[in-house]
This record gives C-alpha cells, structure tokens and sequence, in this order.
C-alpha cells in the first residue's frame, strides 16, 4: 500500500512539473512586447518577479556604467512618463533617466497636449486673393492715397473691405524707408576719420581692480593709446586725451559709450563726440 502511495506522489510531482514547464514554454512571449510580457506575469509568483525585477535592474546598472548616452524614442517616453504616475517611489526607480528629465519630458507632453486643444481650425480667409492683389497694387501705384481713399476705389467696384483690413495689406507693400544715412553707413564713409574709446576694468594679483583707458582707430583697429588707473577721475582722463593727441593729430568723431568715467568732454575742440549705447 505504501510504495502504490509514493508511486501515485511520484506521478503527481512528475506531472506538475511537465505542466508547469510546458505552460512557461506556452506563454513565454514571442518578442520585447510590453503588453503580452506583462500579461504572462500573471501566472508567476511574487519572489520570482521580485528576483527578475533585481536582476533587471542590475543589467540596468550595468548598461549605465558602459552605454555613455542612450536614446530614448518618443514611444518610450510616453511610456516612461506614464509608469511613473502608477509608481509611488518613481524617483527612485529610475536609473537611466534623471528625475528632472522626465519632469521635463511631461512638460513637453503638457504642452504638445495644449497646442492640439487650443490650436485654431484653419479657416480660409474673409478677403479674396484678387482684392488682396488689388489692394496692394492702389497702394504700390498711388504712394500718397490712404486706406480711407483705398476703402473708397473699393466700395466703387462693389467690394466691401473695412478700413483696418486695407492698413494690414499695405503694410506689406509700402515699406517705411529710412531716412538718411544708416549708422553702418556712416562707419564705413569715415572709418579714417573716426577714433573710439572705452574702459576695460581688469583685477591685479590681489583682485583689486584696475581700469584701462585706451583709444582704438576705427578703420585700422590700431591701438593709439593705453593708460591704466585705479580711480579714473575727470582730470586723468583729460590729460590721457591730450597725450593721445599730440601735435594737433586729432580725429573728426571720437565715439564713447554713457560712461560717468569720461566726465565732460567739451572741451575737447574740432572732434565731434557720439556716445552710443553699449551692446550687451
């Protein structure tokens, strides 16, 4: 009676172990598919998920050390993004990502999300292309009409345009030109005739601060002059302009930024001063 007992144990064991390998072999996925692999977890226990899940975040560990940058798709972002909103502790599941690049990655969904919801049907528009063409040519052929007097020719020919659509479509053809001389223009005509001036504030071996006075000709990019201070005053400044004019060899413009340091310069005659903004 024993041994036919151990023998029905022995066929039991034998066939949950076919069955359970077989049914592992039935379901193991195809491929890297997320929804048919996660559908097989099912059937596992959790130590075995949790030994698999430390196993992959190793491999995961490992690939950081040796990958320098890997890419990411869009497809695994979404997914990355939306995993994380079902894991509580996802700052500190995630290995091959910066907590603060997948923040960064939501706000971009959030804001692709957005346009789509706030972006405007395209619409054809109100004015037809001929009147747009007819608007622009009144306006190109007759410089000194208005919109108003363009409204007018307009109601005429039977088409009604309002005032404020006209001005939008004459904009485009009468373009405001400058008046005079643009100041790349004015640089290039007197390049010869033109010194500028500036401080550079440098630091010493024990970081105080010293300031360089120099003169630099415009067309040549010569430097003419170079004197260094701790506390331009309006007196040393002076005195450096009259030792970098010596003899009468003076400039037509001198151009400086709106610098306290150059004190007042009126005094200086036959050169004409500019100031101009510094360019950040």
């Amino acid at each position: 009676m024993g041994r036919v007992f151990s023998s029905l144990l022995r066929l039991k064991d034998g066939g949950l172990h076919a069955f359970t390998s077989r049914f592992a072999r039935w379901t193991k996925p195809l491929g890297t598919s997320l929804p048919l692999a996660t559908f097989t977890d099912v059937g596992r226990s959790k130590s075995e998920l949790l030994a698999e899940n430390a196993l992959l975040r190793q491999q995961l560990i490992i690939l950081k050390r040796q990958v320098k940058r890997p890419t990411f798709s869009r497809t695994d972002r979404i997914l990355l993004v939306l995993l994380a909103r079902l894991v509580r502790a996802w700052q500190q599941a995630l290995i091959i990502v910066q907590p603060d690049t997948l923040l960064r990655w939501h706000r971009e969904l959030f804001r692709l999300f957005w346009r789509h919801r706030s972006k405007a049907p395209a619409r054809k528009p109100k004015v037809a292309a001929e009147t747009i063409a007819l608007i622009g040519e009144m306006a190109k052929d007759n410089r000194l009409w208005g919109a108003e007097r363009i409204r007018g020719e307009l109601l005429k020919l039977g088409m009604h345009v309002c005032k404020r659509t006209i001005q939008k479509y004459m904009r485009a053809v009468r373009t405001q030109q400058p008046r005079g001389q643009t100041w790349a223009t004015f640089l290039h005509n007197h390049a010869t005739q033109i010194w500028a001036c500036d401080f550079l504030q440098i630091t010493d071996l024990f970081f105080r601060p010293l300031f360089a006075f120099f003169f630099i000709e415009l067309q040549s990019r010569k430097v003419i002059h170079v004197g260094v201070t701790r506390s331009p005053t309006d007196a040393w400044v002076a005195q450096h302009l009259r030792e970098a004019t010596p003899y009468g060899q003076t400039p037509k413009y001198l151009i400086r930024d709106n610098d306290n340091k150059f004190g007042s310069l009126s005094w200086l005659l036959g050169i004409s001063v500019l100031k101009r903004a510094t360019q950040q």
